[in-house]
């Protein structure tokens, strides 16, 4: 296992738009933190870049002690969940997990050990020796889950896993994800833009916005201190509502604050109620 850090990482595609721009985060060994915002505001594209999978174009990705730019995705030791479970539908569950395993020309005991662990980890031993084609949803992202599991990476990078499960089975799977993260506990990077996922998921949470970073910190803080408004409105369900109003002093460490023709009081107290 391994801790990540971004240092000013940024991404500027050859038309000249910027991705991705000044990240600076520091992920603990065995952290699970949490990428979340809108579509489109760079939250996969930062996830890639540390992958290995798109070009660091600023700053640079550690993993461990090792800067990585320059190192290719197979030698990064991390393993990724998609989406989309890609799994090879010709094989057995057991040869989708063993794949990888393979290809690295590992003792086939040690293959054997590796995913009948992993297998019992997520309750799908029952079906190591049936396709993917015979399986539900939430059986095959267990799989593709699997697969990740053997290869006992440094860290896992997961890319929206469970956006494409009913809203049932998506709730179900995040606890099985937390309570798998807590048995492991190998450094995890989990991109989403479901705000609920990752405030029940993750250690941290970072909040991205047009390729930068809002606010990166605990799912409490984040509800209870946002750094701004947009921080504010997109962390918590339903959405806040914001009133625009005139502030004064009320002379006495407070301030006052006129609403559709009433005065309403903020004490001293709750202003510097904050950590911050």
């Amino acid at each position: 296992m391994a801790g990540i850090t971004m240092e000013e990482v940024g991404k500027i595609y050859p038309d000249g738009t910027r991705a991705v721009q000044g990240v600076n985060i520091d992920i603990a060994d065995g952290e699970f933190l949490v990428l979340v915002g809108p579509s489109g505001c760079g939250k996969s594209t930062l996830l890639r870049m540390v992958a290995g999978l798109e070009e660091i174009s600023e700053g640079k990705v550690s993993i461990g002690d090792r800067v990585v730019n320059d190192v290719p995705p197979k030698d990064r030791d991390i393993a990724m969940v998609f989406q989309t479970y890609a799994l090879y539908p010709h094989m057995t569950v057991f040869d989708n997990m063993a794949f990888g395993l393979k290809l690295r020309n590992m003792p086939k005991d040690e293959i054997n050990a590796r995913v009948e662990d992993a297998a019992r980890s997520l309750e799908i031993t029952d079906y190591l020796h049936r396709k993917p084609k015979a399986l539900s949803g939430g059986q095959r992202q267990r799989v593709a889950m699997g697969r990740a599991i053997v290869r006992e990476p440094a860290a896992f990078l997961m890319d929206e896993p469970l956006s494409n499960l009913d809203a049932k089975l998506r709730v179900q799977m995040r606890t099985e994800l937390s309570l798998l993260h807590k048995r492991l506990g190998t450094t995890t990077i989990y991109v989403t833009h479901d705000q609920v996922e990752a405030m029940t998921l993750g250690d941290r949470v970072a909040v991205i916005r047009k390729g930068t970073v809002q606010q990166i910190d605990t799912p409490f803080a984040l509800f209870q201190y946002p750094d701004n408004m947009f921080v504010a409105g997109f962390i918590g369900s339903p959405a806040m509502n914001f009133v625009y109003t005139h502030l004064e002093s009320d002379g006495a460490g407070g301030l006052t604050a006129s609403l559709a023709g009433e005065t309403l009081r903020l004490p001293p107290e709750l202003l510097t109620n904050s950590p911050k």
